[in-house]
Formats: C-alpha cells, sequence, structure tokens
C-alpha cells in the first residue's frame, strides 16, 4: 500500500498544469494496481492514442474546474495541453473509452479511501442529494433516462418536484466520502442505508431527520451491529441529552459542507449526460475529484485553491 508521506511529495501546485501533472501521477499509479488485467491488457489497447489514465484525469480536471461541455473542455487541452498530452483521440472514442471504464473509475476511488485509511474509521456521517434529470416541467416528454430508474421525487431544499435520482452518501467526520449509492428519486433515505453499509459491521452512524425510525434503527443494530444517531424531531419526546444534540449538529456541518461542493464546485446536480452509462460515469468522475482533491490537500497541507487556477488559466 502506498504511504502518504512516502511515495509522493508534492511542495507546492502553482497552476493547472502541476495540478494535472500530480493527478496524472497518481490515478496512474492506483491504475496499475486496481485494474484487471481483461481491460488493463484488452485487445488494440496497444494501438491506443491515449491511455486510459489520461482520459480519467482529463475528465477529473473538468470537473474540478466546473466545465460541463466536453466539447468544449476537449478543445481546451487540445490547445492549451499538447506539453502534457501529445496526442488526442477524437472526442467520440474518447466519450465511449470513458464511459466502459466507468467500474474502474470506481475502483480507483476506493483505493483513495483505503490510502487515507478513512475506510476503516468507526464513525460516519450520512446524507443524500437530488440529482435530476430533469426538471418537472419537462418530464413528461423526456425520455432519455426511461426503463432506467429515474423517478418522480421531492428536493425539500428548494422546494420542487424532479425526475430523477438521489445520491446517498458515507462520510467521515472530516468530510470525504467513502461510500455511495444512486438510487430512483422516490426511494427513502433509510431504504438507501442499506446500499452503503453492505461492508461494515459495527460502526456509528450520524444523521439528518430522514433517519429517524425506531424499526430501522433496531434493524441496523441486529443485522449490522451498526448503531444510528439521527437528528431528533423538535416535538419528539426522547431527545439526546444537549451536548450530544449540540455535537451532532456539529458534525452535521461537515456532511452539507462537502454537498454543497458536489453541487456549486463539481456541478452534480447537472450532470448533462445522453445516457444511463453516460451519467453513471459522469458521477463517478465527480465523486473521484472530490476524493483525490481531499487527498492531494493531506499530501500538500493545504486546500488548493481551484478558484484562483480557473482565473489564472481562462481570465
Amino acid at each position: 500500500m502506498m504511504e502518504l508521506d512516502k511515495n509522493y511529495y508534492i511542495k507546492e501546485i502553482e497552476n493547472l498544469k502541476d495540478f494535472v501533472t500530480v493527478a496524472y501521477i497518481i490515478i496512474d499509479d492506483i491504475y496499475q494496481k486496481v485494474t484487471p488485467p481483461h481491460i488493463a491488457n484488452r485487445c488494440n489497447i496497444n494501438n491506443s492514442v491515449m491511455s486510459d489514465s489520461e482520459i480519467i484525469t482529463i475528465c477529473i480536471v473538468g470537473e474540478l474546474l466546473t466545465i460541463d461541455s466536453d466539447k468544449a473542455w476537449l478543445g481546451f487541452c487540445k490547445k492549451n495541453m499538447r506539453d502534457l498530452f501529445p496526442k488526442f483521440c477524437d472526442r467520440t472514442r474518447f466519450n465511449r473509452t470513458r464511459r466502459n471504464l466507468h467500474a474502474v473509475i470506481e475502483e480507483i476511488r476506493k483505493e483513495l479511501s483505503n490510502l487515507t485509511g478513512y475506510a476503516r474509521q468507526p464513525y460516519r456521517i450520512v446524507d443524500s442529494i437530488p440529482i435530476p434529470v430533469c426538471k418537472f416541467g419537462r418530464a413528461k416528454f423526456h425520455k432519455t433516462f426511461r426503463g432506467f430508474g429515474a423517478t418522480y421525487g421531492k428536493c425539500p431544499s428548494k422546494k420542487e418536484i424532479y425526475l430523477g435520482y438521489k445520491l446517498h452518501m458515507l462520510a467521515t467526520l472530516d468530510g470525504f466520502i467513502t461510500d455511495f449509492a444512486i438510487t430512483p428519486a422516490n426511494v427513502d433515505d433509510r431504504a438507501g442505508v442499506w446500499d452503503l453499509i453492505d461492508s461494515y459491521r459495527r460502526i456509528t452512524l450520524i444523521g439528518d431527520k430522514g433517519y429517524i425510525g425506531t424499526e430501522f434503527a433496531v434493524e441496523l443494530k441486529e443485522e449490522k451491529e451498526i448503531e444510528i444517531l439521527p437528528v431528533k424531531r423538535s416535538n419528539s419526546k426522547l431527545q439526546f441529552p444537549k451536548a450530544i444534540r449540540q455535537l451532532i449538529f456539529k458534525l452535521r456541518r461537515r456532511i452539507e459542507t462537502s454537498a454543497s461542493q458536489l453541487t456549486q464546485q463539481l456541478n452534480i446536480e447537472k450532470v448533462l449526460a445522453k445516457s444511463y452509462w453516460g451519467f453513471l460515469t459522469r458521477v463517478k468522475t465527480k465523486l473521484l475529484a472530490y476524493n483525490l482533491c481531499y487527498y492531494i490537500n493531506k499530501l500538500i497541507g493545504r486546500d488548493i485553491n481551484f478558484s484562483r487556477i480557473k482565473e489564472l488559466v481562462f481570465g
């Protein structure tokens, strides 16, 4: 296993190309480790214009710069990053290869969790956010995701109904996202928890009011030995002591910050995809991009100012 302080030494990231170089080295190292032979050595791979690691890296950086248009981002890379990527395949092949690598992208994300040690922490924060694929007004005419589980759901924060999915997340107390699951938008938050905790036992979950339920808590305890501490409603007869309530509210802010970063920095509520597999790949890429930044922040000991990088690159 790679160690944070031994394999990578990063003093400073000054511009976009520095970040692309660092991201590529980390992604390629993990790719070589986790990719199954039947993918890494697939037919005609030696004739490929771009490597899988290059494609994944370019996609990650594009997501971090909040660029939703693949055409615009690849056009920029071809003009300005020839020194980093001498050859570019055409956009159709690029997108096709990226979609086919969705499982590899997920394995890289999981390995990052192992490298940081967060996958073994006993306390997690659980939450969910909506991922619309279409506004309510156009949902009747929307055909792209028919037959792929997209349903109507409610977004309480925006007080609106949307067509799409729901992203369920498990995060550490520091905000690192260790696990996620995508369900139809009308699935209850408590039902989504079971997909998140499939590989866990004896951990403690901290959730909001959507995870309240005596029967739900008992099932978690009996089947997985998992405790859940949800935020109680104000009219609940059984309340946690004040100190515990304040601690839960404080810890909950971290997952809310993570959700805000995914929404505003990575546009996870604006996934422009023309197929379900394209949608799934974009979501996985955004989550990997978020965790990669978290990992690099630990390596350099301070936050990366992507807003400043965007100003330097795009003016």
